[in-house]
């Protein structure tokens, strides 16, 4: 069967959704019955930008494909899916488990502690003895998304440490087998992300970035909207943007202090921006919150 053309293949935050991140959590927490079940049990091909999901299939039949790769899936496992990879898949209804979204932040920060990028590569592990393991810490991680104790954060994050923790190690026993030549393309896309979590503040203009990559900025912005459907300006404008979401509703720092905190020169010029990019002043969007 061809496979589908790149510029046919959507780009979403979530499974059908391209508006923004939809909450200032840096993690996203279904079942897999509640989102398969809408779109009857097949998810099409698409890929997501800015975020990496692991699919956690309890028990049931799945198929899995990621890029060109499909695992038959009717035991427990975990499928990494890396951000820019083209993934389908396919259930039985009668497929239990979970999908846990990681928003790029939080993936960098993991990728940092662990000292490599476990998750940038795609892979479905079988889990045999380690099943228990991990469907403990899945539904750990589910009852403690869902609700809002105190908490909850610290404990969201101690969990996720441990998963990846776990990932890594298993990670490691298949390092060997990857023998699949780079793609520069997303390559440099990489190096641009990690640039930008270190740099958003600063307001890098896109010649610096492209500079510091060895690029040129026509280059930069053509590889952004090939690969997440989006310019290089609108990827840095919406890191700004989560980072304000997240103060707004997480801190009780003043508008003021977030617009600074963020790196623009003046109040009103961050109400604008945040407004333009929301539709909502950033004092509505925290009465909303």
């Amino acid at each position: 069967m061809p496979r589908t053309a790149p510029a046919a293949i959507p780009v979403f935050k979530l499974y059908g959704e391209t508006s923004a991140w939809p909450t200032p959590d840096l993690i996203h927490c279904e079942s897999i019955p509640e989102r398969s079940k809408m779109h009857e049990w097949e998810i099409k091909p698409h890929r997501h930008s800015d975020l990496v999901q692991l699919l956690y299939v309890q028990s049931g039949r799945a198929a899995l494909t990621v890029e060109d790769t499909l695992s038959q899936v009717d035991t427990p496992s975990l499928q990494v899916v890396p951000a820019l990879s083209v993934h389908t898949f396919r259930f039985a209804e009668d497929i239990q488990g979970h999908i846990l979204s990681l928003a790029r932040p939080l993936v960098e920060q993991l990728e940092t502690a662990l000292e490599g990028s476990v998750l940038g590569k795609a892979h479905c592990y079988t889990l045999g003895i380690d099943s228990h393991h991990v469907e403990t810490l899945f539904s750990a991680i589910a009852t403690e998304y869902r609700q809002r104790r105190p908490g909850r954060d610290l404990m969201l994050q101690s969990l996720i440490n441990v998963l990846m923790v776990w990932l890594s190690r298993r990670g490691h026993d298949h390092e060997h087998r990857d023998t699949q030549a780079p793609d520069r393309g997303r390559e440099h896309l990489h190096v641009f992300m990690h640039q930008l979590e270190s740099s958003f503040r600063e307001h890098w203009p896109i010649d610096r970035h492209a500079q510091t990559m060895g690029i040129s900025a026509a280059h930069l912005n053509a590889l952004c909207r090939r690969l997440c459907g989006q310019s290089a300006l609108q990827i840095i404008n919406q890191r700004l943007l989560l980072e304000a979401r997240r103060n707004l509703v997480y801190t009780t720092m003043t508008i003021h202090q977030v617009s600074d905190s963020l790196g623009f020169s003046e109040p009103a010029y961050f109400s604008r921006f945040f407004k333009r990019e929301t539709g909502l002043s950033p004092r509505q969007f925290r009465a909303r919150r």
